[in-house]
């Protein structure tokens, strides 16, 4: 997957933070260290000794068998002694040494001129936190999520809100807690104002919190930015990969969007993608079923239907009775 020079400016300030805070903290960590066992910083300084003199030994370049094997000597035991004085303190020899995230490539983000794993995935997530940064993720929890405000009255239909909405409210707190790589995708239909949103954030905010790539949008304001990258000049277009490509992708307020045969088509092969890819997708919409058929193709809202868990949310909008109960 190929990332703007920004993204990549970015996850290199992230490494180099990170390289900078094992130092430090490896610089306290060996002051405490020398300041309870004083004999470890003589250990140490006598290592470093018979390193420089092991190398002046080389560059004299006269017979320096004999004097390099003394050396060897006297550097094992320095070694067992440090090893044997730490170990009785309840400690080891890396307790010394810089400890990075990445112990594979000490948080460098490459080994050997390739790329590490660990930048490949702050190269992602830095990407994914670039689409969020201005969605309301952070806003939304299960524990701020209340059943109160629902009617306990049966609609026309005979469905009650707050039986109807706990009911979706245990299902997603389940949802949340079980997120993996097969989980299914969701479609919350029901009218404004229900709760559609929050529960998708909060599942969001606790998927993020197991270690899952999230992406969170409006619909509306995502395709806008996908039509721009599709007709600029720039053959790269990352973020309809990236759409595509993360672990959950929410995509909030379907069907308010403009409707032209680039946003159909373009909400259809995001969709279809990631079907076909076993990505989970939460869409999320005011319309009805029969109102997204209007709007899209019957295949799309048929696979949609036949692909997706589907919640519907009834009754009144809470924001309503948040205010009377004022």
């Amino acid at each position: 997957m190929g990332y703007s020079k920004e993204i990549h400016m970015k996850a290199e300030e992230v490494l180099s933070r990170r390289r900078q805070k094992a130092f430090y903290d490896a610089e306290e960590r060996r002051e405490r260290i020398y300041a309870e066992i004083p004999r470890v910083r003589e250990i140490e300084q006598l290592l470093a000794r018979t390193g420089i003199a092991a190398a002046k030994a080389v560059l004299a370049g006269s017979d320096t068998k004999t004097e390099l094997i003394k050396l060897r000597d006297e550097n094992l035991k320095l070694q067992g002694e440090l090893r044997v004085l730490l170990a009785k303190n309840g400690l080891k020899p890396e307790d010394l040494e810089e400890q990075y995230k990445c112990p594979m490539c000490s948080d460098k983000g490459y080994i050997d001129g390739k790329m590490c794993q660990c930048m490949k995935t702050l190269l992602r997530d830095t990407a994914f936190n670039e689409l969020n940064s201005l969605s309301p993720l952070s806003l939304s929890s299960f524990d701020t999520f209340s059943l109160n405000y629902y009617s306990d009255t049966p609609d026309k239909n005979g469905k009650v809100p707050r039986r109807r909405l706990e009911n979706i409210y245990n299902f997603c707190v389940n949802y949340a807690e079980n997120f993996g790589d097969m989980s299914k995708s969701l479609l919350m239909e029901g009218a404004t104002g229900l709760g559609k949103t929050h529960l998708s954030l909060a599942i969001a905010r606790r998927v993020i919190e197991k270690g899952y790539g999230v992406i969170y949008c409006s619909t509306p304001n995502i395709l806008s930015v996908l039509e721009k990258e599709h007709f600029s000049r720039d053959s790269d277009r990352p973020t309809k990969r990236h759409l595509e490509e993360c672990d959950l992708l929410i995509l909030d307020d379907l069907g308010t969007e403009f409707s032209t045969q680039f946003t159909t088509s373009t909400i259809y092969n995001i969709i279809n993608t990631r079907l076909s890819r076993d990505k989970a997708t939460i869409v999320n919409t005011n319309l009805s079923l029969f109102e997204l058929k209007k709007i899209y193709s019957e295949r799309l809202v048929s696979r949609m239907v036949g692909e997706h868990i589907y919640l519907e949310f009834v009754g009144e909008d809470i924001r309503l009775a948040k205010r009377r109960s004022l």
